[in-house]
């Protein structure tokens, strides 16, 4: 009984083992990406892709240049950053301002417990923020900035006495600021009605 031949080699063997086809000319006629054609003039002069060194010191320095540029503008845009965020902060107070007020005319002038914890609590946020100005904006305190958050510390101190004084007239609405004569003079009498009502079941 005769021996079979062998298989063929699958076709990867085949084209693992077979040299790469020249290109063709249609395929020269391909144009090169932009950047990578085989001849660049750059700054009058011809550059070769047979010699990259010139091409390689072009690119180098383009990037220097760019670095440059970029080191250049931002600290600038940083500053810019800072102060903007930093505005942000001293203008938060003011957002608190229609809340606050809703709820202090909302809870009545009477002494409850409800009414005293709220102006506590109102008198309690501006007094911490006036005691931690400068902490507030010290991450965004540079050299360049410091001239310029001078104003943002200003508008934020005035928004932080709006949230006090709002404090203060809830006090004041309640009665406990003396604020009349019977508070200061001693013979200063209580008024006594004309007339008094009283509940009565028929």
């Amino acid at each position: 009984m005769s021996a079979l031949p062998p298989p063929p080699p699958p076709q990867w063997v085949v084209a693992l083992n077979s040299p790469m086809p020249r290109p063709s000319k249609a395929a020269n006629s391909i144009p090169d990406p932009p950047g990578f054609t085989s001849s660049n003039t750059r700054g009058g002069k011809q550059v070769s892709l047979h010699n990259p060194t010139e091409m390689h010191h072009d690119t180098d320095r383009h990037q220097r240049q760019q670095q440059d540029k970029q080191q250049a503008t931002r600290p600038e845009e940083t500053d810019t950053l800072k102060l903007k965020k930093a505005w942000e902060i001293a203008m938060a107070p003011s957002k608190q301002l229609p809340m606050q007020a809703i709820m202090m005319y909302m809870s009545g002038n009477t002494l409850q417990i409800f009414s005293i914890m709220m102006v506590l609590m109102l008198f309690k946020g501006p007094i911490q923020g006036l005691i931690n100005t400068n902490a507030a904006f010290a991450k965004y305190e540079t050299p360049t900035t410091k001239a310029r958050l001078v104003g943002v510390k200003a508008v934020y101190v005035l928004m932080q006495l709006l949230l006090f004084a709002l404090g203060v007239w809830k006090v004041n609405g309640m009665g406990l600021l003396p604020t009349t004569r019977s508070d200061w003079l001693a013979w200063e009498s209580e008024r006594q009605p004309l007339e008094r009502a009283f509940f009565a079941f028929k």
